[in-house]
């Protein structure tokens, strides 16, 4: 059956959509397959809307005007960030499995709140979850859910973890909770703690930038308001996978949970080469990950684990009369986070690690490691250029000796406006550096060190 004969009955609303449902079809179909453009780009807000033109109005312009309007303008306004040498933030470089299944995930227009809505969706994302936590060394009554991001995922974390210390502990402290975490956490455990309305206490890290135990005992024991530690396994600016080992005795040791933070770097768990940077995180109560950045998904898909769902079950399951009959034999995805409404995000994932199998995704995570390697190990031993720490997943900060920040942004424009490299400056330990964050094996690591030549 075509798409014009599924249409043929034209809507008593919309009319007939069986042209402009087609053209979608065709344009995401070529996407799909066709190489990135590394030039597209953001425009200024002005120039987007003089090129866009009005495009809500009451009439409506059309399928085609609309079509035409998000393929001339819109979509070369965004950033390619599935192109091999996107290697600024932490890119995307989805498999074009997960992609195409995006699209089917949307077609088939699941609720993925609820078991009852969503059972067969909801079982395939478990099968999915369910490798992640193997990966953790977790027991397998362990689970969770999919949510939008590593921010939704900390967030909802954190508040199982306050929830349980209050039924644990009796009583909100005098002083109201508190929460450990380095100051190289990711920005959203602050937003977390401001939504928790709950106190930030900063552990200092060691010389190499980690988070230990011995740091975190001196600190609880001054804060016995602290109902969760936050550890990182791999940090967005400079892939730091804190000591987790020691972490993970001492908070338990006071009695707090143990929250990881693996958005970017746990997918790291998935490598033999690095598997033992996170020994101790058999011992955490829940671990976030996102798919969507080295784990080959397309956006948006974050996995919250926990190693006991009952805990997070008691805390995030919404009661009303309409949910009375809903079926809790099988936990629910809303009752993992802070979600009811939630399409089955998982899906895209759960299909390519299906398509593929595990041994390529460990090949894929392993080949992003290697070209890591393979370009610090140049810079290393380049006459112009200066590492300025060992990498330990696949994040390169290296510098130009003799360069000031504007010599570093000027070359980060000019590269990225040729197309050749898009490579942002940061800022470590006080000083302008520049990184690279591989997680696209695509990326070829001899082009970036050509590329890097023209640093002289």
């Amino acid at each position: 059956m075509t798409v014009d004969d599924a249409l043929a009955d034209s809507h008593p609303v919309w009319g007939d959509e069986s042209a402009v449902v087609q053209a979608a079809i065709n344009w995401a179909a070529q996407r799909v397959v066709r190489h990135t453009d590394p030039l597209s780009t953001a425009r200024s807000a002005s120039a987007l809307a003089a090129a866009a033109g009005p495009t809500v109005t009451p009439e409506g312009i059309g399928g085609e005007q609309a079509l035409r309007v998000f393929r001339e303008v819109l979509e070369p306004a965004t950033r390619s960030q599935d192109d091999p040498y996107n290697l600024a933030y932490i890119a995307a470089a989805p498999t074009r499995a997960a992609v195409a299944f995006d699209f089917v995930t949307s077609a088939a227009n699941i609720f993925g709140g609820l078991w009852e809505a969503g059972a067969g969706a909801i079982h395939a994302e478990n099968d999915a979850l369910a490798w992640i936590t193997r990966l953790l060394g977790w027991p397998v009554t362990s689970g969770g859910t999919f949510v939008s991001g590593g921010t939704s995922g900390n967030l909802s974390a954190l508040m199982t973890a306050r929830e349980t210390a209050r039924t644990r502990r009796g009583a909100r402290p005098a002083g109201g909770w508190k929460l450990a975490c380095a100051a190289t956490a990711h920005s959203s455990i602050a937003s977390a703690a401001k939504a928790l309305d709950v106190e930030v206490v900063s552990v200092p890290v060691d010389a190499r930038g980690h988070l230990t135990g011995a740091a975190l005992r001196a600190t609880l024991f001054g804060n016995p308001e602290v109902f969760a530690v936050v550890a990182s396994a791999g940090t967005t600016n400079e892939g730091v996978v804190d000591d987790l080992a020691d972490i993970a005795a001492v908070a338990h040791e006071f009695g707090a949970w143990m929250h990881v933070d693996g958005a970017y770097g746990g997918a790291g768990l998935a490598a033999p080469s690095v598997r033992h940077l996170f020994d101790g995180i058999e011992q955490a109560d829940s671990f976030i990950v996102d798919p969507h950045k080295w784990l080959f998904a397309p956006y948006d898909c974050c996995a919250l684990v926990y190693r006991e769902p009952e805990l997070a079950r008691s805390v995030h399951s919404q009661h009303a009369s309409y949910l009375d009959h809903v079926d809790r034999e099988s936990w629910n995805p809303s009752d993992m986070a802070l979600q009811l409404t939630r399409r089955a995000r998982g899906l895209p994932f759960w299909f390519s690690l299906a398509t593929h199998g595990t041994d390529r995704y460990r090949d894929a995570v392993e080949s992003s490691l290697t070209s890591s390697r393979i370009v610090a190990d140049a810079i290393r031993t380049s006459d112009h250029l200066r590492l300025v720490c060992e990498p330990e997943l696949s994040i390169v900060l290296f510098d130009r000796p003799g360069w000031s920040p504007a010599d570093y942004a000027q070359w980060s424009r000019q590269t990225a406006e040729q197309g050749t490299l898009f490579c942002i400056p940061t800022t470590w330990r006080n000083r302008t550096v520049l990184r690279l964050a591989f997680v696209n094996p695509a990326t070829d690591p001899a082009r970036v060190i050509e590329i890097l030549q023209s640093l002289r």
